[in-house]
């Protein structure tokens, strides 16, 4: 599409589309005329406001934990925590497709590090195993995994971290606001509410689409973030307007959610449903996340240039972002999006994949 054209996005991580609810923007606005658009300082000096402690209330009772400390960015808070918490005693085991920033934050630490195939419980025993004369364990792994849509096996990695004596860390950036039935996540889908002992997330995706990170679990790991965690530390404050914003993200969640993770849900099924019956290779799945596979670089490239002539935005994942011969497009769906929108990005597709020998 031309720049001044309008264009449908399938790619943004907009997945209850509150990036621009009116809620949202009342809130952040209401923030700016009572706290001012930032606190110019880091949370232990002068940056922690009423607005700060009420989100972290309120995440910590979304996600049935003991407290939660916020951090800029999920990347944050991921890159502030291994060091933390864990010394050259410890040992970590991590999956093998998590997010970089569980992999740079396990880089950080002095921790030994264990790798186990992709949602692989053998392998994750072996290792466990393996590491049994560590002090602690930890089993880190993401809650849903973005390049491909599928989630992590988490009720039997709790059952394993249990018989094992290992504590459990997810990453649920992806997960939160997104699947569950109230939109708890992978936790809730797995119904291990309450039993991980770590989780971050974020509140750039689902929950308004603004930036900020946060840790939330077990009160004993929660204080020594607050004591330690360098990214909080030395990083400023998350500004009042986007705290609120996040915070009036988590009220519409819990009053409107349910209506809104099922139009999200049809619409990823309706998207998946079209597209199989028109030759594509998808990733299997149910989240909104909905890869479609072109293996090719140059195909893939090509590809998001027709849709982009059709009015779709959605971009190309190549290497290194995904293996070498897993070029795909990665739509995600939104409860923003119209029964009409998802049809319309189907028809678009369908002639794009005709057009660049897809199908």
């Amino acid at each position: 599409a031309e720049s001044n054209s309008e264009v449908l996005n399938f790619c943004a991580n907009n997945y209850l589309g509150l990036a621009n609810h009116p809620a949202l923007k009342e809130a952040a606005i209401a923030a700016i005329a009572s706290h001012g658009v930032g606190m110019a300082s880091v949370r232990f000096i002068c940056g922690t406001t009423d607005l700060h402690r009420k989100l972290e209330h309120k995440i910590s009772d979304f996600h049935h934990a003991d407290d939660t400390i916020l951090y800029p960015s999920c990347f944050d808070a991921n890159a502030g925590l291994f060091e933390t918490i864990l010394g050259p005693e410890d040992a970590v085991i991590s999956d093998a497709l998590n997010h970089a920033s569980i992999i740079d934050g396990i880089r950080l630490c002095k921790a030994k590090r264990f790798r186990y195939a992709h949602a692989d419980l053998a392998d994750l025993e072996e290792k466990l195993v393996e590491a049994r004369d560590a002090r602690v364990r930890m089993i880190a792994t993401d809650g849903v995994f973005s390049m491909d849509g599928d989630h992590a096996p988490l009720k039997e990695i709790v059952r394993l971290a249990k018989k094992h004596d290992a504590l459990v860390m997810v990453d649920e950036c992806h997960a939160t606001g997104v699947i569950g039935k109230t939109g708890r996540g992978t936790l809730e889908l797995e119904g291990v509410l309450g039993e991980v002992d770590i989780v971050t997330s974020t509140l750039g995706k689902a929950m308004g689409g603004a930036s900020g990170g946060f840790t939330t679990g077990r009160q004993e790991i929660i204080d020594v973030l607050r004591q330690k965690s360098r990214p909080y530390l030395f990083s400023n404050s998350v500004p009042p307007p986007l705290v609120a914003a996040a915070t009036a993200a988590f009220d519409v969640l819990e009053k409107e959610g349910e209506p809104m993770l099922a139009h999200l849900q049809n619409n990823a099924q309706t998207f998946r449903k079209l597209l199989t019956e028109a030759g594509f290779t998808l990733k299997p799945g149910n989240h909104p996340i909905v890869p479609v596979m072109l293996f090719d670089a140059p195909v893939a490239a090509k590809f998001s240039e027709e849709l982009s002539k059709r009015g779709i935005y959605a971009v190309a994942f190549s290497y290194p972002v995904v293996p070498k011969g897993q070029a795909r497009i990665r739509t995600q769906m939104s409860a923003a999006h119209t029964l009409e929108d998802v049809q319309y990005a189907a028809n678009a597709f369908i002639e794009a994949g005709k057009v660049s020998g897809a199908i």
